[in-house]
């Protein structure tokens, strides 16, 4: 089967291209290897997404999908494992096989970045997370570190704080970054401190997690601080290794389009997380992946009239 779209990626940016793209009456796949949603699924509960005043990212996910379901779009739980953009057919190869379509749209988004730290790979899953939402209920009552600044990790402390004993948010800098009401709501919880101009050099256990060694970054010095859990948010990075040799990036591996989401080949666009961007939430994820439907749409039309 020759599709019209392939749309690689089932976060909000694919989600949204998905329902614009079936809307218009195009033969649509979405591939995505596990379950759509993107990190929207990990966010315990989203309040600035526009018309709706509070909601948990699975509900919201949840609610985009059944949309795409009401316009024919195909969802493949398989893995992309390569890609072939020139030409009139793309090739998307993937762990199921091979699918052709006349457009691609990448919505890979981005994944969490890590801490780089001896430990941390040793105890990914035995008490080293990025994720409160999934894990968090595992430390009741018990003592948690996050550390970063922005909105993710006050997101991750203030849904901690409704299990945990205790929970630090280190930071690196001596303020946090990110939206003024979360950092009310944060530094309004009593089980919450702040350790202020501090990095993690090293994450400590025997079986599990139980210290974080930590360094003053204004006078070095360094402190062993006991806890059962540390949950990284310190920022993510594209998911663009697919398409790094094939399309333009930025010098942090981010996808360079224009603002029709429009790469350097013709019918191939990225939208999302994975692409160059000044903001990442799911609103412009949603409104990128609307823009290259769109743009996809058009592309086609064109292509048929030639």
């Amino acid at each position: 089967m020759l599709y019209d779209i392939m749309i690689i990626g089932g976060g909000p940016a694919g989600l949204t291209a998905s329902l614009y793209a079936g809307r218009a009456g195009h033969n649509v796949v979405l591939f995505e290897k596990m379950f759509v949603g993107g990190q929207a699924v990990t966010t315990y509960e989203i309040e600035n997404y526009p018309g709706v005043p509070a909601v948990s990212g699975p509900e919201l996910v949840q609610k985009m999908e059944e949309q795409t379901k009401l316009f024919g779009v195909t969802t493949i739980h398989e893995e992309v494992t390569g890609l072939s953009l020139e030409g009139d057919v793309k090739t998307v190869t993937t762990t199921g096989g091979q699918y052709e379509g006349k457009t691609v749209i990448l919505t890979t988004g981005a994944r969490p970045k890590r801490l780089e730290v001896p430990g941390e790979q040793e105890f990914w899953g035995r008490g080293v997370s990025v994720c409160a939402t999934c894990d968090g209920a595992f430390y009741k009552g018990k003592v948690t570190a996050v550390v970063g600044g922005g909105n993710t990790a006050m997101e991750n402390a203030i849904f901690l704080s409704k299990f945990c004993e205790k929970v630090y948010v280190i930071h690196r800098r001596d303020t946090l970054r990110g939206e003024k009401s979360l950092m009310k709501r944060l530094e309004a919880l009593p089980n919450v401190s702040f350790v202020w101009d501090t990095v993690v050099e090293e994450i400590r256990g025997g079986q599990v997690v139980n210290g974080i060694t930590l360094r003053q970054v204004k006078t070095g010095e360094t402190s062993v601080l006991p806890v059962d859990g540390v949950f990284v948010s310190i920022g993510v990075q594209p998911n663009s290794g697919l398409a790094q040799d094939i399309l333009e990036t930025d010098d942090y591996g981010y996808l360079v389009t224009d603002q029709n989401m429009c790469t350097r080949i013709a019918g191939v666009y990225a939208a999302g997380d994975a692409r160059r961007t000044p903001l990442r939430q799911i609103v412009t994820a949603a409104a990128d992946g609307a823009i290259a439907a769109y743009s996809a749409s058009i592309y086609l039309a064109e292509e048929s009239q030639a």
